[in-house]
């Protein structure tokens, strides 16, 4: 079995469909999950897009397609909820997502869409690592039950280096030189993709927590 996590897509709908064809021909019909690591809107052209391939996925292959939330889908659920949320997200990139599905307004998102963000996970682990957008907080029981620092954590825990008992995967924090970091406890896959890095996805097997390559475009 292998898996392939992917780091925050932020609207970019194209890139994330070439990385899909990229690790259908890198797979060669070989066993295969895919975990997305949150942040799959806002600040690119095709939040929309994203959404939609991503829920095409899920339908079909709901066992082997796993899709956390990241905090900017936590946003535009508080945007939607809440109307004083509302200036927060758009200063965030919600404004991009809004044109994306033709609309001015978050209150005027679709009911389906928001329901499938309401329901995204926001952790998963198999037997040798934790998948999470963020991060956790050190020393919290693992997988950190708290749901704001999975979706939002950068310190303590990016520069502390703590171990978790499993490889950490997260996405959340932008490397703008657009390659992934790799630690002994903690994999980073943000790799700027919407700010011209690249969309990155970590190949894992189940011989070793750390990834054997990566799979990149941009």
């Amino acid at each position: 079995m292998l898996t392939y996590a992917i780091g925050d897509i932020h609207g970019c709908a194209d890139h994330l469909r070439q990385l899909l064809a990229d690790i259908e021909e890198h797979r060669a019909s070989r066993p295969r999950k895919l975990v997305f690591l949150g942040d799959y809107i806002d600040r690119g052209p095709d939040s929309a897009g994203v959404i939609e391939v991503l829920r095409a996925l899920q339908g079909s292959e709901a066992q082997d397609v796993v899709c956390l939330m990241g905090n900017h889908e936590d946003l535009m659920i508080n945007a939607f909820h809440t109307p004083g949320e509302r200036l927060n997200w758009l200063m965030n990139g919600g404004n991009k997502a809004l044109m994306s599905f033709g609309i001015d307004g978050p209150e005027k998102l679709p009911g389906d869409v928001v329901r499938w963000v309401k329901r995204l996970p926001t952790a998963h682990e198999d037997a040798l690592r934790y998948y999470v957008h963020a991060g956790f907080r050190p020393r919290a029981p693992a997988p950190d039950p708290d749901d704001h620092a999975r979706l939002w954590i950068r310190e303590p825990f990016l520069s502390e280096d703590y171990d978790f008992g499993k490889l950490v995967v997260h996405g959340h924090t932008p490397l703008v030189l657009g390659e992934p970091d790799v630690r002994r406890h903690r994999v980073n896959l943000d790799t700027a993709c919407v700010f011209g890095g690249h969309l990155t996805a970590a190949v894992f097997t189940d011989e070793r927590p750390h990834p054997v390559e990566f799979l990149q475009v941009g």
